[in-house]
């Protein structure tokens, strides 16, 4: 039942555009600008560094035709510039320019933008960049994310647990450590293998390219995986030499954890930590991050699994949960500073909790990470119990208890027992309330584990607010396009009115007749004018002028941002001509 509850939030929760962690910041050409000549180079500026694919740049022509560039490269300015030569010299009209790369921390990001050579056409070039990713693709590449967070949760917390917690029987840990260490291979292989569709937004048979495959090997997500599958045999060597002889020796114990270590940076090298400010402080943080997340989920598994199995203290002594308390305190501790930091890095401000996906996403794995914590506190108060009511003659090395998931805690010593009663019940209600309490702290920590994977495909909000500034400071403008029909005498038809911007400031106008059937007609006469009703501003004239063929101005400007009246007249002969008024938003 969690499991389906699980790959439910990942197919809906875990496609489409948020996946993009790369913003663009500005395009040369600007969007929606009109050339006096044609531009040699279309140059794309982006929040972070980028990676190409193969058909990086796509370019329509006022024709629908394409256009191929005949250079793709990073710019001069670096990693997070890209260059594309285009091919000859173009003609006048309207050109779409698709593009599509690849974030930093491994994300496609794609989009489309508009600039016209001499005048727009009349009818523009249209494309469909259509989603970042394919839906089937990036849900199974979703789902094979978090089974590998999952695999690597069960293999280094459940090694974790027997290195550190000495459980009395480690035979019932040995399912969870095979079934960890598989997992984590098969969805590593997954997720090689869909890496190429979920790069290009194709579905689940591109991966069959062969072409394409090879080429993924090469890039630093690919590589990170290689590496993965890498670090896994040694690790299965390590599980079974753990089985067969435990992990008394340090230089053992030390080898699991420099192979912990080495796992967790297959993670940190491919996605948030490895791009964006401060990154060798991130790449720290993002691998402790990743290993108090297993060590705790996955001790938290293997412990549930040892008191299931035991019904004695005998069997669970109290000095293992003590052992993991104190293991699980460590781990919550680097959590939260962790978390703390990294919540920093990604949101960049208060507002972004509510201004971003990702920060309603981070305030919904916040909630549940205080309901982990709160039954974490529950789980150290059945510990406190369990070590007061410790029967006789059990030998317990922590002399201060300590509890599941929490900080310890100061207990009085416990009373001797009745000289009469040295066994143990078969199964007391004090280790079945601890039981029932680590069951419902591995449910919630699975709930942790799923909101975690969809921010790991969602873009920052400091990305998000980076992007949205240099738009508003000018640096990627949105042209403003309008239709307006008008109907004179015989005559009917529409004029396409193009603002440069969308922004308040100076501005460039350019407006073009159409008849019924989409040509363009002459007119003798064309005025434009734009109200600000609200602030009682207006009419300021455009002062159009005729370029032959089309009519414009670069003497526009509109001082306020509102809801602007723009009024259209058109005049067909000497006596016939009509206004027609359209509201216009300005920024």
């Amino acid at each position: 039942m969690l499991l389906g509850t699980v790959l439910v939030l990942l197919l809906g929760g875990g496609a489409g555009t948020a996946s993009a962690h790369a913003a663009l910041r500005a395009t040369d050409p600007r969007d929606g600008t009109v050339l006096k000549t044609a531009p040699r180079d279309i140059t794309l500026t982006f929040t972070e560094s980028v990676g190409l694919l193969d058909d990086s740049f796509r370019v329509l022509d006022p024709e629908n035709r394409r256009l191929r560039p005949t250079k793709v490269a990073h710019g001069p300015e670096g990693a997070d510039t890209v260059r594309a030569t285009l091919p000859g010299k173009l003609g006048e009209g309207t050109y779409v320019v698709a593009w599509r790369v690849v974030s930093a921390d491994s994300h496609p990001v794609s989009g489309a933008f508009t600039f016209s050579v001499g005048k727009p056409s009349p009818t523009t070039a249209t494309i469909d960049t259509g989603p970042v990713e394919d839906p089937a693709t990036g849900g199974l590449y979703n789902i094979a994310r978090w089974l590998a967070y999952l695999g690597a949760a069960l293999l280094i917390g459940t090694a974790a647990f027997v290195a550190v917690c000495r459980p009395p029987d480690s035979g019932p840990l040995r399912r969870p450590l095979w079934a960890g260490l598989w997992t984590l291979c098969g969805a590593t292989l997954v997720l090689l293998v869909l890496r190429a569709p979920y790069e290009s937004g194709e579905g689940p048979a591109a991966a069959f390219d062969l072409s394409s495959f090879t080429r993924i090997l090469t890039t630093r997500p690919g590589e990170a995986l290689l590496v993965r599958l890498a670090l896994l045999p040694v690790a299965a060597f390590l599980v079974v030499r753990l089985l067969r002889r435990g992990a008394s020796s340090r230089a053992w114990r030390a080898g699991g954890a420099v192979l912990s270590v080495a796992l967790a940076l297959t993670w940190a090298a491919a996605e948030h930590a490895s791009a964006g400010i401060q990154v060798p402080v991130a790449m720290t943080s993002s691998v402790l991050h990743v290993l108090a997340m297993a060590v705790w989920l996955g001790g938290l598994t293997a412990l549930l699994i040892t008191l299931s199995r035991s019904s004695s203290a005998s069997e669970a002594p109290v000095a293992m949960v003590t052992r993991f308390s104190r293991l699980a305190f460590a781990c919550v501790t680097v959590l939260v500073v962790t978390g703390v930091y990294q919540s920093w890095r990604g949101l960049g401000s208060l507002s972004a909790f509510t201004d971003s996906t990702y920060g309603r996403l981070l305030l919904l794995k916040l909630v549940a990470v205080v309901l982990l914590l709160g039954m974490a506190g529950l789980s150290r108060q059945w510990t406190a119990r369990l070590v007061t009511e410790e029967p006789a003659g059990a030998v317990v090395e922590e002399k201060v208890p300590e509890t599941v998931g929490g900080p310890p805690a100061p207990v009085s010593a416990p009373p001797p027992p009745p000289a009469e009663s040295t066994t143990p019940p078969s199964d007391d209600p004090f280790r079945r309330g601890l039981r029932r309490s680590v069951l419902v702290e591995v449910a919630i920590a699975v709930a942790v584990l799923v909101v975690s994977t969809i921010l790991a495909g969602t873009l920052p909000g400091r990305a998000a607010a980076e992007a949205a500034k240099e738009a508003t400071t000018g640096g990627l403008p949105t042209a403003s396009v309008s239709y307006v029909p008008f109907q004179v005498a015989r005559a009917n038809g529409k004029v396409q009115v193009t603002l440069e911007s969308d922004r308040k400031g100076e501005n460039s106008v350019e407006a073009v007749v159409l008849t019924s059937n989409g040509g363009i007609a002459t007119v003798p006469e064309l005025r434009l004018s734009f109200t600000l009703p609200a602030q009682d501003i207006g009419p300021i004239d455009a002062k159009l002028t005729d370029k032959g063929g089309y009519w414009g101005s670069d003497a526009l400007n509109l001082p306020l941002a509102g809801d602007w009246e723009m009024k259209v007249t058109v005049r067909v002969s000497d006596i016939d001509q009509v206004s027609v008024t359209r509201k216009v938003r300005i920024n």
